[in-house]
């Protein structure tokens, strides 16, 4: 069985599309970096900031970051330009009069959203991580200068199966947890609890240095033995870096230390796993807004109007910033548990495909 071939249509269309779609790019690209440099210049100055780092560390990963973020403003932004032409010019009509179906003339279409899907979904998936490394680290060190030490309070960990640690306070100003006690349960019994007046972060081994500690062993739950000392060395499965674990860190994370990160949060009833479950969702649901966002664009631009090309823009940019919104407000009602992560950042995907089911209805056949 032979594959089905690119006609003459198909390739005039997906042309158009994917170059008006890079075209679009590239003049956002200037305008992201225009802006950016004038925002930031006095702080690129003021810090000394090598061009070789503002280039490659952090317009490195800032870019693609933000194009990805507006590839649905892109994709929007695309159709309509070049089929609003199209339909000016006539063309879409001489198509439909030549015997050429609608549904026909959306394959190059769908084609071309396949292609922008699959450059967002790996730009999301393998590059973007990576490159959201340097510029969080280029951020932290040169325009949000996180250099004054601050304090958490109240932090409660699982960090393996029965094993708890609360700390009532850490302070990054010498790596040191105060009131740390850590309990382990079996069968849910208190079998151990370990207390601390405060428990120091120690590089040499990677560990905790306890001090003026105390550890109670529970037997049968009937006695009790109670141990003491000044200093006591432990090493458990949390370290130094736990606490200083960023809101964003999933954003620098590749799928695979995402999954990883999200087991681990959830396993410890870490309240940043929403965080965590938002970008592993988003990451796929954001590069098949194409498809969604493309069905409509073809919809709305491909009947010829008196107002020209400039109505359909205003109307794309309309609806690509609605989309955008919702998308951002969809990570709303996770936050506050009212919806699950995978269903509320589907929920844009699933509300305008249906507005683009009933505008395809609507369109010129």
């Amino acid at each position: 069985m032979t594959k089905p071939k690119l006609k003459i249509l198909d390739k005039y269309i997906i042309r158009k599309f994917i170059g008006t779609y890079f075209f679009i790019l590239m003049i956002a690209v200037l305008i992201i970096i225009i802006f950016d440099i004038s925002e930031k210049i006095d702080k690129f100055v003021d810090n000394k900031v090598p061009l070789s780092e503002i280039v490659f560390e952090y317009f490195g990963g800032f870019i693609p970051w933000m194009l990805n973020s507006f590839s649905p403003l892109f994709v929007f932004l695309s159709v309509i330009f070049f089929t609003s032409k199209l339909a000016q010019r006539s063309e879409i009509i001489a198509m439909l009069a030549g015997g050429i179906s609608f549904n026909r003339i959306m394959r190059p279409y769908m084609l071309s959203a396949a292609f922008i899907a699959t450059f967002s979904l790996v730009l999301g998936l393998f590059i973007i991580p990576t490159a959201n490394q340097h510029r969080l680290e280029f951020e932290n060190k040169y325009i949000k200068q996180q250099q004054t030490a601050s304090a958490t309070s109240k932090i409660h960990y699982q960090i393996a199966p029965g094993q708890f640690v609360f700390v009532e306070q850490f302070s990054s100003w010498a790596n040191t947890a105060y009131r740390f006690t850590l309990e382990t349960i079996e069968d849910n019994r208190l079998v151990s609890k370990l207390s601390a007046e405060s428990a120091v972060w120690d590089t040499t081994f990677n560990g905790w240095k306890l001090r003026n500690w105390y550890i109670r062993d529970f037997y049968n739950g009937e006695s009790e033995i109670v141990r003491t000392g000044r200093e006591l060395d432990t090493v458990i499965d949390l370290t130094v870096d736990d606490f200083y674990r960023r809101r964003n860190i999933a954003e620098s994370l590749s799928h695979k230390e995402l999954n990883e990160l999200i087991d681990v949060q959830t396993m410890r009833g870490d309240a940043l796993v929403l965080n965590a479950l938002i970008e592993k969702n988003n990451r796929i649901a954001m590069p098949f807004s194409a498809f969604v966002l493309t069905i409509m664009g073809v919809s709305l631009s491909s009947r010829k109007r008196r107002g020209g090309i400039g109505l359909n823009i205003g109307i794309g940019i309309a609806l690509s910033f609605a989309y955008i919104l919702f998308m951002r407000f969809s990570e709303m009602p996770v936050h506050t548990g009212a919806l699950p992560p995978a269903f509320a950042l589907w929920l844009p995907n699933i509300i305008f495909s249906i507005i683009a089911l009933i505008l395809y209805r609507m369109a010129p056949k």
